[in-house]
């Protein structure tokens, strides 16, 4: 059985190619591993909250020391790290927006990026605490940013490669459906992107 988190960032409904993507990487999961078991989340629906001042003084305050106030602020942040911990696959629809991540996207790093929980300093620098876990980054975007002139402007595969690689997840397959707005790929650019998907 393998336990399957699957983390949507697209503001879009069901006309989301990153979505179609995601989901199709699901089929293929569950067509290898019959009785996973997935845990979806959301980050648009509802709004995942972006860090305030409340957040960061919560997360510095020793579990001891906390507030009742404080305890229930990190809350959340605690229940998507449970989340993340638990799973033994971890599916990131993650569109090109501006040549980033969505804003919800980022804030869910944010929440799950905490010293002690996903990541810890030594004296030989820092350890990532979320390992042995199999990522599948689900990319989507108008123009092709796998290699040519605007491979420089992924900020998304490389940002989050290395965002969850510091936090111990460094087994990464990105999936690809790119050329969504280029005449004569975009016919394709979605089921060439399916077609790439390899579940190990």
């Amino acid at each position: 059985m393998k336990r399957v988190l699957h983390i949507i960032s697209s503001p879009r409904s069901e006309s989301s190619i990153s979505k179609k993507l995601g989901n199709a990487v699901v089929e293929k999961i569950t067509a290898k591993y019959p009785d996973s078991v997935f845990k979806k989340r959301d980050l648009a629906n509802p709004l995942f909250p972006h860090l305030e001042e409340a957040h960061i003084n919560a997360f510095f305050t020793p579990a001891e020391n906390r507030t009742s106030e404080q305890l229930e602020t990190v809350k959340l942040s605690d229940t998507v790290i449970d989340e993340l911990h638990e799973a033994d696959i971890i599916i990131i629809e993650a569109p090109l927006y501006n040549f980033s991540i969505t804003s919800t996207l980022k804030s869910w790093l944010d929440h799950i990026a905490r010293a002690g929980k996903t990541f810890s300093y030594s004296e030989n620098g820092p350890e990532g605490l979320v390992k042995n876990k199999k990522v599948y980054l689900a990319f989507s975007s108008g123009g092709v940013y796998s290699e040519g002139e605007r491979q420089a402007y992924d900020f998304v595969v490389p940002y989050l490669k290395q965002t969850l690689g510091f936090m111990g997840m460094t087994d990464i397959s990105v999936v690809r459906a790119e050329g969504l707005s280029v005449p004569v790929i975009q016919d394709t650019a979605l089921q060439k992107g399916i077609e790439s998907i390899v579940v190990e």
